[in-house]
């Protein structure tokens, strides 16, 4: 058993495996979507606290209806980089304002793919960070804790950068296999993988 195993197992018989089950629970109530699709947005090449921050502060008739201007100076106040394009791509997302309708009519793994192809400013780890954050529970979210906990592990021999289309199904199937042999969904180890990484639960 490796020690990524053996870490996970650990946390499982801790206060954390409440933490997990909480805020999956979140997630499944998340009635929020098109907030939660331009949070997905401003986390790409981001810390995830900055774009809580900003998300808290615009708010989903915020994102909705602001200006580009606005929802601009509100990311470079938060000293959030790349704030021309983020608001640029948020103002162009609202075509999808009713993205839940969309979703809700595809399979979990269509509906991934849609997303990183449609929406402006998405990738396939975005559009898998979305899909969890509003209650689905089998795609892996690659960012660079994981990647980096899945090199340190040795599941993977480099961290690849691009990241393309191929080579993140190949780290997602690798991925969904741990989980598998710790009988949990990609979700939960997603969880369990930020925590041993960051020592934080976000979203």
């Amino acid at each position: 058993m490796n020690l990524l195993i053996e870490q996970v197992k650990e946390l499982q018989n801790t206060a954390i495996k409440n933490i997990v089950d909480n805020k999956l629970k979140e997630f499944e109530n998340n009635n929020e979507w098109f907030s939660e699709l331009c949070f997905c947005l401003l986390t790409a090449n981001s810390k995830a606290e900055t774009a809580i921050n900003i998300q808290k502060e615009i708010g989903t008739n915020g994102f909705l209806n602001l200006k580009q201007e606005e929802i601009k100076e509100i990311i470079e106040k938060n000293k959030h980089r790349f704030h021309n394009n983020k608001s640029k791509y948020i103002v162009e997302a609202r075509q999808y304002k009713d993205i839940k309708k969309l979703i809700e009519q595809k399979n979990e793994i269509d509906a991934r793919n849609w997303l990183a192809e449609n929406v402006k400013g998405l990738g396939y780890k975005e559009a898998s960070h979305f899909m969890r954050n509003v209650g689905y529970k089998n795609l892996a979210i690659l960012d660079r804790h994981i990647l980096k906990l899945m090199f340190e592990n040795n599941y993977i021999n480099n961290i690849p950068k691009p990241l393309n289309k191929k080579i993140y199904f190949e780290i997602e199937n690798k991925f969904n296999s741990i989980a598998k042999g710790l009988k949990l969904n990609s979700a939960e180890l997603d969880l369990y993988m930020w925590y041993l990484k960051t020592g934080k639960i976000l979203k």
